[in-house]
């Protein structure tokens, strides 16, 4: 009699079933809390809600985990994707955006801005926290995730990683889990689309470089990646998919980004990658025009630097509504994200970005001397 052994399943049909399973369940009623349950969840909101501060505390607490746990690639990914943020919202007071934006329009794209970035920290930050405390209790304590409102979709994913130790699977469940959350509360929320900020962001996004992301890294490098359709819940999902595999599929780029990261403290102003045409200081004098002086992100040695404040002092933390109730996790075929389909990807991206700011030098250049003129 011939026997033929059963094939094992794959971790991505092994997900994929147990995500099956719980979709196919009724919601659990949640159980009475024990003492030591309360304190850890209560210590987890409060810390969330500390470092929740601004765009600034929260990019410097995703490094802070990364060096305690560096199993967690996400940590790292997240600071460097907030790094960005933070970069975003300065731009908004810095040297181009205020002569092409009036202030309603930057205090809007702002708010909008700094919603997301809010949203994203105060759902992935307590899942670390958690991961954290499971450590030193020697045990997964993911059964409370849904005491901190996070997806079912990640309780899966967590306990996953526990048994398996899969880091690319964690870290790419996360960037599913977190764009998706981003997509029912922000993206599809009738405020922001009643209020015509989705459209117009959309318009201005290839115009204001708020689609680029770019990882620094020490020896002057540069990597990155440019995402043309924000609107897609898909194209985001598998945006981050490529800007995981630039930042950690060469092992000597992510200690050089890391390097760079340690090195270089997060303030929001572009100065910290680029002080070679940045400050953070305003060098000109406001309200005059100055003649076009970059070139292939060059400038003379003698031309003033592109004006790029500090986040802290350029907005004001601002009180945000606690995140909208609700689970997105109602298809199993969000599992399909899991797959492991992009191969190595091309990092480059100095050139572009110097193009967009050359652009974005003379759009500000041409509006500031319509407006010069008597």
């Amino acid at each position: 009699m011939l026997w033929i052994r059963k094939r094992d399943k794959t971790p991505l049909e092994a997900i994929r079933e147990e995500l099956m399973k719980r979709l196919k369940q009724a919601p659990a009623s949640l159980a009475a809390l024990t003492p030591s349950e309360t304190t850890l969840l209560d210590s987890i909101n409060r810390t969330t809600r500390d470092l929740n501060l601004n765009n600034v505390t929260r990019t410097r607490a995703y490094l802070a985990f990364y060096l305690r746990h560096p199993e967690i690639h996400w940590a790292f990914l997240g600071h460097m994707v907030s790094r960005n943020g933070g970069w975003n919202m300065t731009d908004l007071k810095g040297e181009f955006l205020t002569k092409l934006l009036s202030e309603k329009e930057r205090d809007g794209l702002f708010r909008f801005l700094e919603r997301g970035n809010w949203l994203i920290f105060q759902d992935v930050y307590p899942q670390l926290l958690l991961y954290e405390a499971s450590l030193k209790n020697n045990q997964p304590l993911f059964y409370l995730l849904p005491r901190l409102q996070v997806s079912g979709f990640m309780d899966t994913i967590w306990n996953y990683f526990w048994r398996a130790r899969d880091t690319h699977m964690l870290c790419i469940g996360l960037v599913i889990n977190e764009q998706s959350c981003l997509e029912n509360r922000v993206i599809q929320h009738p405020d922001y689309q009643q209020q015509g900020w989705m459209a117009f962001l959309f318009h201005l996004q290839d115009v204001l470089a708020f689609n680029h992301i770019l990882f620094p890294a020490e020896g002057n490098r540069l990597q990155g990646q440019t995402l043309y359709r924000f609107q897609s819940l898909q194209e985001r999902i598998f945006f981050g998919k490529k800007l995981y595999a630039v930042l950690f599929q060469n092992p000597e780029f992510t200690s050089q980004a890391l390097e760079w990261a340690t090195r270089h403290p997060h303030t929001g102003s572009r100065k910290d990658y680029w002080p070679h045409l940045f400050n953070s200081v305003h060098e000109g004098v406001p309200g005059t025009t100055s003649p076009l002086r970059l070139k292939s992100c060059r400038i003379d040695d003698d031309a003033r630097r592109f004006y790029s404040p500090k986040l802290e002092e350029a907005w004001k933390p601002i009180a945000q509504p606690d995140a909208e109730p609700g689970e997105w996790f109602v298809d199993v075929r969000a599992a399909d994200y899991l797959a492991d389909d992009i191969d190595m990807v091309d990092g480059e991206i100095t050139k572009d970005y110097c193009k967009t700011l050359e652009r974005l030098e003379i759009a500000a250049y041409a509006k500031q001397a319509i407006h010069a003129q008597p």
